[in-house]
């Protein structure tokens, strides 16, 4: 009987190696015919600038796979996902023509392609559509339009805090819940460095920081904060949310420390208890509530320099900006409708040159000459007296991206 059982248990052990055996052959054989033994590998993906031109391809291209270094006949492809960056604005009443000079001037100089997330009231829907599906054959971005929505219980008194519309901004990361992190901009900015630049800084971010913004004023005798805010802000002078660089899924983790409760708050959670608290003590609406916020988590905000989010405040009674001095401006910010009267016409020269532009190669090449000579009418201005800095990064960013022409690569 036990010599039974022992033949039993020896057969049942050769059974179950075999087994073994078959399975691993059957996945070699799987192995090798998506590899190269006659399936159909998967495409890699090309170069975000196919050609070495400027004309982009979006999603995979055709690169072929690369040998197996053992030799062995086989495939190893690897995938690799184009990173995308995320850039939202918000338009309301007539901001429609100063909201697509901006888009292009964020197309114009970027590398990586571009994901614009646009809230719009519905009138505007059919307009932007029109205007961006006309720049399709870039292929350089996709865009996604979204309604104005705010909280239903609340939404008459959020829609109606500084200007309509305004304070959609704070609800992004609960509205873009599929979104790690996303770069928000006024209507009123102008990119003279491509985006890849500023999205860059999110790698900069240490463990607590979940946002990014340049100061309100570098200049505390100016300021407007130190000198007239009935509320809490942030460092000396606050922080302007004009241009603000968010990583939303720690936005969306954190809890906040205030000034309401003892017990820490969700974003979610904050917004309506400080603008209850706040609401006739606040001038500049939301970005008031961010200063609030910020002042109670300043180990959350990470602060980038002024000539990322450059002002009138910045010249308007002289140059205040060092960094912008040596370096160039980065980001144009043209609050108080400067690029629409003659208050500050160097703002206006440069809002005016690339609305105008095109995207051709030679068009952009070209608008370094004319916008320099328009520069040096401004001269009168104090902003006019310094009127290099508006064109430094910009001849930089045209040299570096179009100074060479596509048959030349």
């Amino acid at each position: 009987m036990r010599r039974y059982l022992r033949v039993v248990v020896l057969c049942l052990a050769c059974g179950f190696c075999s087994l073994l055996y078959a399975f691993s052959q059957l996945a070699v054989s799987l192995e090798e015919g998506a590899g190269g033994g006659g399936g159909k590998p998967q495409a890699a993906v090309a170069s975000w600038l196919a050609g070495g031109g400027r004309g982009a391809v979006r999603g995979t291209g055709g690169a072929g796979p690369a040998a197996h270094p053992g030799g062995s006949g086989r495939y190893s492809l690897k995938i690799q996902p184009v990173e995308k960056m995320h850039l939202a604005v918000v338009a309301c009443g007539e901001r429609l023509e100063e909201t697509m000079t901006m888009l292009k001037s964020a197309i114009i100089f970027s590398m990586k392609p571009l994901q614009f997330h646009i809230f719009a009231e519905d009138q505007l829907h059919h307009s932007f559509k029109d205007r961006l599906d006309s720049w399709s054959f870039l292929q350089t971005f996709n865009y996604t339009l979204y309604p104005i929505t705010f909280p239903t219980e609340n939404a008459a008194e959020w829609k109606k805090l500084f200007k309509p519309c305004a304070s959609q901004r704070l609800f992004l990361p609960l509205i873009l819940k599929e979104v790690d992190s996303l770069l928000y901009v006024d209507t009123d900015i102008l990119f003279l460095r491509p985006v890849d630049d500023i999205w860059s800084l999110l790698k900069k971010f240490n463990s607590t920081q979940i946002a990014a913004m340049a100061p309100e004023h570098e200049e505390p005798r100016i300021g407007w904060y130190n000198r007239f805010a009935r509320h809490p802000y942030y460092g000396k002078t606050g922080v302007n949310s004009g241009v603000m660089l968010m990583n939303m899924t720690r936005m969306r983790r954190k809890y906040f420390k205030n000034d309401m409760t003892t017990v820490r708050l969700q974003w979610g959670d904050i917004l309506m208890p400080l603008l209850k608290k706040y609401k006739l003590n606040i001038t500049w609406g939301d970005q008031d509530l961010l200063n609030i916020v910020f002042f109670h988590n300043p180990e959350s905000l990470f602060v980038f320099p002024c000539q990322w989010n450059y002002r009138p405040d910045h010249c308007i009674y002289g140059s205040n900006c060092q960094e912008a001095e040596e370096e160039g401006i980065f980001i144009l910010h043209g609050n108080r409708g400067v690029y629409h009267d003659d208050k500050q016409p160097a703002f206006r020269a440069v809002y005016e040159a690339l609305r105008s532009c095109s995207f051709e190669d030679d068009n952009i090449r070209s608008l370094l000459k004319p916008l320099e000579l328009e520069l040096q009418k401004t001269v009168h201005t104090y902003c006019g007296k310094i009127y290099k800095i508006f064109i430094k990064q910009l001849a930089k960013s045209v040299r570096d991206r179009y100074a060479t022409s596509p048959k030349e690569k």
